[in-house]
């Protein structure tokens, strides 16, 4: 086992156990959280020495570096491959084909060509609707920072839950980076309200899944009811380059 993958499985496996103690925490079983190991920008190596170090679940933020990855580990079984961050329309059909899950649906448009195609791949994509909880312009989402206008969304919602190819099972946020990962609870708090607002609205939906918490505020994001947490940099470390469509 090389040195690279002996570090990340003793980040991974501390921050597994981090998550743990969160849950018991707040009386949840630790089982009830996924965690994502983000391998955006990290090179292929970097995404094969994580999976050798037991991770199960990659997340990437581009949806041509994910497939590259993907395709270039797709000898790795027991693997998924969840798209974590926005989509361009015309990059649609790669999501649709190669990833397990999506975490950033955040339009109409993108969710109608999300099931086109995946209706001609005869799938059906598991997907969370993003929502912007902090108000921030610079965020992908549909804007949720005003519960004034929480009633305003259903419309949209309930057109999303109505197409046959897409099956939606709960929520996403990024909320604003805070010094202090504490200052990242209203946030978290306010996703939850927004995902019972939601469930009680629309009954016969899934509504299970809360995408929340980074590097930075994992542990806040489980005492608050994530169960997906999306940690890169302190499991993998930073970035290793840059890509060219990232700035797209």
């Amino acid at each position: 086992m090389s040195d690279l993958v002996i570090a990340i499985r003793e980040k991974y496996q501390f921050t597994l156990d981090q998550i743990a103690t969160s849950a018991r925490k707040a009386g949840r079983a630790p089982e009830d959280i996924r965690l994502v190991v983000v391998t955006k920008s990290q090179p292929v190596e970097i995404a094969q020495a994580a999976i050798e170090a037991g991770v199960r679940i990659l997340g990437e933020n581009y949806p041509e570096e994910g497939v590259t990855k993907i395709q270039s580990l797709s000898n790795q079984s027991g693997v998924e491959w969840h798209m974590i961050g926005h989509v361009q329309s015309r990059k649609a059909r790669l999501v649709a084909q190669y990833f397990e899950l999506l975490h950033s649906l955040d339009s109409l448009k993108l969710a109608q060509r999300l099931d086109r195609f995946s209706a001609e791949l005869g799938k059906v994509l598991p997907v969370l609707l993003e929502f912007n909880v902090g108000g921030e312009e610079s965020k992908s989402g549909w804007d949720a920072s005003n519960r004034s206008n929480w009633d305003a969304i259903l419309p949209t919602v309930q057109s999303i839950l109505d197409l046959p190819n897409l099956r939606v099972h709960g929520l996403m946020t990024m909320p604003p980076l805070e010094t202090d990962p504490d200052d990242a609870r209203r946030f978290f708090q306010s996703l939850r309200l927004l995902r019972d607002h939601l469930a009680s609205a629309f009954p016969q939906a899934d509504w299970r899944e809360l995408s929340m918490g980074t590097s930075a505020d994992y542990t806040v994001a489980v005492e608050e009811g994530a169960t997906l947490v999306r940690v890169g940099t302190a499991i993998v470390g930073a970035r290793r380059y840059k890509l060219e469509n990232e700035a797209l």
